[in-house]
């Protein structure tokens, strides 16, 4: 996809993310596709439906990952956003960071994917979700290179980077196995992701139940493919020159030597034009510079056109299917609930890397070993919450919070079964 101009290549850069996020917005809100619904159906009804689907969104994104790198239209080892194959191998902040994701998702009614689903469908409490999440995310991130200082820089890094392993290759599985038996990284992750792929697609229809649910089908698909999308067209998109065709990042290195002026330059386009996909903590805190740019258009941002095109998607859905409805708190406890919940995801999404999306989808389609612990970690984070949530609701003042957390534990085969302080429920 070349240009003949930088302007119309980014025009198109972003304007697809756009149209590729309003379809998935509202698709996700048709089908109700959620993580965290996900885990709750599993830990309180034993319904597997929409876990499997979300398996099979991040399948679908796999397979057509392996088949672009396959045919040279992408490379996700290097100089993608985020950088998912990175060769240092940061346990600590996917651990950490998946287990405070997972916890406050589950106290704010959803990720940060579905609090833009729920901003469309006319739910407030997700608006104030929404600007903790972007405060928080700006700050720790800085995705303009404004400030001095990131606040991962002052208050984390020191600590959580040593809660890491430097690997000899890209964290990808298929580079570490190459690594092992000295073949090619390509080949390779082609034979691992293939088996992954086959294994995961033999899981997710063995339920005959799930075989027969059209829309949970559905919905995984479409996720899954947005997510290819989007690393296909923001891999692929290249400015003609005279000196032949080149990449967005590449152009904007070299931006003195190509124009005259830096009328329409983009902010940090080095980093905000790389290759990428869906993620959304980063780009609820990008909203936030955006907006305090008073709207720039050298400030739109991959991320910018991502967070608006699901809030749009889900706000059109909302008004076709006549289900939006205003949303407000119900009392003080829930509003400090969600409060607690969007701290614990703005400080958790960028910690982990990622949020059950940018890691549990669009980090697991590179195969980064990283994606597949932050993802465990925050399903094991909401799998623990919504279990200390059920217990203090079916036992009031009796349930302490580490007599419910025991228990919890207890329940989830972590701790021998002699810990228990409340009866199984």
């Amino acid at each position: 996809m070349s240009f003949a101009s930088f302007m119309e290549a980014q025009s198109f850069f972003l304007w697809s993310t756009f149209i590729i996020a309003f379809v998935m917005g509202a698709v996700v809100n048709k089908t109700n596709f959620c993580t965290m619904g996900a885990v709750s159906d599993l830990v309180n009804m034993n319904d597997t439906n929409r876990m499997r689907s979300w398996i099979l969104a991040g399948t679908v994104a796999l397979i057509g990952v392996l088949v672009i790198e396959a045919m040279g239209r992408a490379n996700l080892s290097a100089g993608t956003l985020p950088p998912y194959r990175g060769s240092v191998f940061q346990w600590g902040r996917y651990i950490l960071g998946g287990v405070l994701f997972g916890i406050g998702m589950t106290l704010a009614s959803g990720c940060g994917n579905k609090t833009l689903i729920r901003i469309g469908g006319g739910n407030i409490k997700s608006v104030f979700v929404f600007v903790i999440i972007a405060v928080i995310a700006y700050y720790m991130v800085d995705p303009f290179k404004e400030l001095p200082a990131t606040w991962y820089q002052t208050y984390f890094a020191s600590w959580l980077g040593k809660a890491s392993i430097s690997l000899n290759t890209p964290q990808d599985f298929g580079s570490i196995v190459a690594g092992w038996f000295g073949s090619s990284a390509l080949t390779t992750r082609l034979v691992v992701g293939g088996i992954i792929a086959a294994i995961s697609l033999f899981i997710i229809f063995r339920s005959s139940d799930f075989r027969t649910s059209k829309e949970n089908i559905f919905s995984g698909v479409v996720v899954g493919i947005a997510v290819l999308l989007a690393w296909y067209i923001t891999s692929n998109v290249l400015v003609n020159t005279e000196d032949g065709s080149m990449k967005l990042t590449q152009f904007y290195g070299e931006w003195d030597m190509m124009m005259d002026s830096d009328d329409g330059k983009p902010k940090n386009g080095s980093t905000n034009l790389q290759p990428q996909s869906f993620t959304f903590i980063s780009p609820i805190g990008q909203m936030f510079g955006y907006a305090g740019s008073g709207f720039a258009s050298s400030f739109m941002t991959f991320g910018v056109l991502s967070v608006l095109g699901v809030i749009l998607g889900s706000f059109v859905w909302s008004l076709l299917s006549r289900s939006f409805r205003v949303e407000w708190f119900v009392s003080f406890k829930d509003f400090y609930t969600h409060v607690i919940g969007g701290i614990l995801m703005g400080f958790g999404g960028v910690l982990g890397l990622g949020c059950t999306v940018g890691q549990g989808i669009t980090g697991v389609s590179t195969l980064a070993a990283g994606s597949f612990l932050a993802l465990i970690s925050i399903i094991f984070g909401s799998a623990l919450t919504m279990k200390i949530q059920y217990y203090k609701m079916c036992y009031e003042d009796e349930a302490t919070f580490v007599k419910s957390l025991l228990s919890s534990l207890v329940d989830m085969r972590l701790l021998p079964a002699g810990m228990r302080k409340l009866d199984a429920i």
